[in-house]
C-alpha cells in the first residue's frame, strides 16, 4: 500500500464529513487508505462516521488520550509507505495526495513536507512555517517584536521564507505532515507526554536532528478551519502552559531563572491566545449584517 492517512477526531462531526469527503475524492485513484482515530467523541461522530463512510478503518478509543497518543494509535495500524497526518477541520484538494507522493518521491533526502494552510476565509496561516521556539524566539513572539522588526525577529513564524516560496523550515504544523511511515516509527511517534500542543514542535526537531530537512511547499494548499476542534477555555490555557514549559526542559538546558522565566512567558503567551480565541468566537456569534435572499416582497425590511 502506498498511503495511509491518519485523521484524529475529537466532537468535529460536521468538519470530519467535509474531510473525508476531501480525503475520499484525493484518494479514489490512490492505493491508500484511511484511518480515523475518534477519541471517545459524545457529538455523534462515531455513528455519522459508520454510516456515511463505512470504507473508513476506524478506531474508537474509550477516552480521549490525547492528540500525540491518537495518532500514534492510528500510525500503528498504518500500512502505507507515506503516511499523512491530518486535521478532521481540514479539507484537501483532489490531487493533494498523488501529488505530495510524487514530490516525496523525487525529493528523497526531505524528511517531512507541509503545505501552505489557508483558513477558511483565504488567509494564510503563519504557524504553516515556523522556527525552533526556543526561550528567545518565544520571546520575540510574545512580546510581539516579530511585528516590529520581522527581518530581525521573525524566526518564530520563518519570515525569512515567504509564504509562497518553497523551502527547508524548522518546524511543520501537526494539521498537514506527511513523510514516509518508516521515518514516523523511527522518530517513536508523537511524543505522549504531550497531551496536546508543541507535539507538532516536537516532531519537527526531532526529525531535523536527524539530519533530513522539513520542507514548506506553498504549491499544495490546504484549508484548515484553525482551531475549531479546541475550546479557548482555562483548560486550554492549563494545557499549552504545560506544553511549552515541557519542550523548554526536554530540549534545552536551563537556568532556574530561566526556567521561572519561561514559566511566565508561557503564561503570557497561552493567556493572548485564549483572549484571541475569545474574541476571534465572540465575532463569529455576532456578524455585522445579514443577506436575505427572497422574490416575496412582503420580507422586505
Amino acid at each position: 500500500m502506498k498511503l495511509s492517512v491518519v485523521i484524529l477526531n475529537y466532537n468535529v462531526k460536521y468538519f470530519i464529513d467535509l474531510c473525508l469527503q476531501s480525503v475520499m475524492a484525493a484518494t479514489k485513484d490512490l492505493d491508500a487508505e484511511i484511518i480515523v482515530v475518534d477519541n471517545a467523541s459524545k457529538d455523534g461522530s462515531v455513528s455519522w462516521i459508520k454510516s456515511q463512510f463505512p470504507q473508513v478503518n476506524l478506531i474508537k478509543n474509550k477516552e480521549n488520550l490525547g492528540f500525540p497518543k491518537g495518532n500514534n494509535i492510528g500510525v500503528s495500524q498504518a500500512k502505507g509507505e507515506y503516511v499523512c497526518i491530518l486535521n478532521p477541520d481540514t479539507i484537501v484538494g483532489e490531487n493533494t495526495f498523488s501529488d505530495a507522493l510524487l514530490f516525496m518521491e523525487k525529493n528523497k533526502q526531505i524528511s517531512i513536507m507541509g503545505p501552505k494552510l489557508i483558513d477558511g476565509s483565504g488567509c494564510f496561516l503563519k504557524e504553516s512555517k515556523r522556527g525552533v521556539p526556543t526561550p528567545w524566539v518565544a520571546f520575540t513572539k510574545v512580546a510581539g517584536l516579530y511585528k516590529v522588526f520581522p527581518k530581525l525577529f521573525g524566526k518564530y513564524y520563518n519570515l525569512k521564507l515567504p509564504e509562497d516560496k518553497p523551502g527547508e523550515t524548522e518546524v511543520l504544523v501537526g494539521a498537514f505532515m506527511f513523510m514516509k511511515t518508516e521515518h514516523y516509527r523511527s522518530l517513536n511517534g508523537f511524543d505522549e507526554e504531550c497531551f496536546m500542543y508543541c507535539e507538532d514542535d516536537d516532531l519537527s526537531y526531532r526529525s531535523i536532528k536527524m539530519g533530513k530537512p522539513n520542507y514548506y511547499n506553498p504549491n499544495f494548499r490546504i484549508i484548515h478551519f484553525k482551531g475549531e476542534s479546541t475550546p479557548k477555555d482555562f483548560a486550554y490555557q492549563k494545557r499549552f502552559r504545560e506544553a511549552l514549559y515541557y519542550f523548554y526542559t526536554k530540549h534545552f538546558h536551563v537556568s532556574n531563572v530561566v526556567k521561572l522565566w519561561i514559566k511566565f512567558s508561557t503564561n503570557a503567551f497561552s493567556f493572548l491566545k485564549r483572549v484571541r480565541g475569545t474574541r476571534s468566537a465572540a465575532k463569529k456569534r455576532q456578524p455585522y449584517c445579514y443577506w436575505l435572499i427572497s422574490k416575496d416582497l412582503n420580507l422586505e425590511i
